[in-house]
């Protein structure tokens, strides 16, 4: 029996639809109609929100949403907007707008969807691409509740789950989702887990418990009542405004230390910070919380675009973790491996591991063989996840060598590909032909910056072994 369809637009529901009468700027010709909605953009209030574009007889024609109201909404009606093809002829069509203000992106993203699913408005219609609408799903029946996003709610897998949606945007709800995993920190892994299940203890984590996204119930480092509660303020969160779900969280923070259950009292108390600052605009400053690496920060362009860009070519849904390697050596001697990890697009130090090579001299292929051995082999005995995608510095050899030592493993990791020098050429296993993405590529460039951090790393550990067995450190008496 699957769960009711949820109610979870933010606030006392929705606004009443338009009727007719609403004639706006109707008989203005067409630029004067245009620089009147243009003008009347520019005075929107500076919050985000919703906004509904309508036609001469007052209806809905598109839904839209905003992080800064005036600043989109204006931007369909500057002289040199560029609209495309499916929202141009919108122009022709739109004498009127309204806005309705929330009190952040996340409530505009919902407050859009449902809208969007009880309006029909035409121009919204007609942008599916054939596509269903992404929704998001939480399993609420499973012990341990995931959340994920998916185009097919139906699915037997999600049988008497929570679902949420429609939504507009696949790339806007990723986004929100992993926002939202900083503050409620739910698992988004594919895993089956059973609170009874003995093996739970001696299961690794993966990254996202090392970088304070998921509380880990697959290596019970959670209870499930504790878990369950995180996931109820989280469906909470969804379901009502932000202001009344904070005065909810405060309250139950203020009765937890009053009955001197500080544990609780300080998961409430970083989950009210983390929901006070979800508006807030990434910085150089916000990014200390995760330890990122200097060095590599400041390749051009959005992480999470890269990140995109690459899954598009690699014909996978998304990536949120890439791990990658490289060898270093000279002449044989000090051999050294590298293993960088980004996540969401950014470098992790706390993800990153050097190998020291003793089985061989001189020979890269067998090197990496013993590198990539040694660091998966829990994730091959599945006491531990894969990174979505595992990067290898080198050519079809290298590439290769890794699949040989992932072949002598029970689990096997879901994407291995391998990033060549010069030509910048990305081979994948299975395609007889490399993949040659453009310079200006955001996927390429970001296996680049891959690529390079771990040479950089493997390097610095080689010259640190060479420099101390030339350069033996000094007894104390030495003059």
């Amino acid at each position: 029996m699957t769960a009711p369809e949820p109610t979870f637009l933010p606030g006392d529901g929705l606004p009443a639809p338009p009727g007719p009468g609403s004639a706006g700027f109707m008989g203005l010709p067409r630029s004067q109609r245009l620089a009147a909605l243009l003008a009347k953009a520019r005075t929107l209030p500076k919050v985000a929100g919703v906004y509904l574009m309508k036609d001469a007889e007052g209806r809905v024609i598109y839904v839209g949403k905003a992080g800064i109201l005036p600043n989109r909404v204006a931007s369909y009606f500057v002289p040199s907007a560029d609209l495309g093809p499916r929202k141009h002829p919108m122009l022709d069509l739109i004498h009127d707008l309204d806005t309705i203000p929330c009190e952040g992106e996340w409530e505009a993203l919902l407050m859009e969807s449902r809208l969007i699913k009880d309006l029909h408005p035409h121009f919204n219609d007609q942008m599916t691409d054939g596509k269903s609408f992404p929704y998001l799903v939480v399993t609420t029946r499973d012990d341990f509740p995931g959340v994920f996003i998916t185009r097919e709610p139906a699915a037997p897998r999600f049988r008497g789950a929570r679902v949420l949606g429609p939504f507009t945007s696949g790339g806007s709800l990723r986004h929100a989702v992993q926002v939202l995993q900083r503050v409620f920190k739910y698992r988004t892994c594919e895993l089956t887990i059973e609170a009874s299940n003995p093996a739970n203890a001696s299961f690794r984590p993966c990254l996202l418990h090392d970088i304070h996204q998921c509380t880990a119930p697959c290596a019970n480092r959670i209870s499930p009542a504790a878990y369950r509660a995180d996931i109820d303020r989280f469906l909470r969160f969804l379901s009502s405004k932000r202001s009344a779900m904070l005065r909810d969280l405060r309250a139950e923070m203020e009765q937890a230390s009053a009955a001197l259950d500080f544990e609780r009292a300080a998961v409430l108390r970083d989950q009210l910070r983390a929901i006070e600052r979800l508006d807030d605009r990434e910085t150089r400053g916000d990014e200390g919380e995760y330890d990122w690496q200097p060095e590599v920060t400041m390749f051009s362009g959005d992480p999470l675009a890269m990140s995109r860009s690459l899954a598009r070519t690699l014909g996978i849904e998304s990536i949120r973790c890439i791990e990658g390697f490289d060898i270093a050596h000279l002449a044989g001697e000090e051999t050294v491996g590298s293993k960088v990890c980004f996540i969401d697009g950014r470098p992790f130090k706390d993800g990153y591991r050097r190998f020291r090579v003793r089985s061989v001299e001189n020979n890269d292929y067998r090197a990496l063989q013993e590198v990539v051995s040694r660091r998966y082999r829990e994730a091959g005995k599945g006491h531990e996840l894969y990174p979505d995608v595992v990067l290898i510095d080198g050519g079809l050899g290298q590439l290769n060598a890794a699949l040989e030592a992932f072949a002598q493993l029970d689990c096997k990791p879901p994407m291995v590909i391998s990033l060549a020098k010069r030509e910048e050429l990305i081979h994948v296993p299975g395609r007889t032909e490399p993949i040659r993405l453009g310079r200006e590529n955001a996927g390429l460039k970001l296996c680049q910056a891959i690529r390079d951090e771990a040479h950089r790393y493997a390097q610095h550990y080689h010259h640190a072994l060479r420099t101390k067995r030339l350069l033996p450190q000094r007894k104390p008496n030495e003059g």
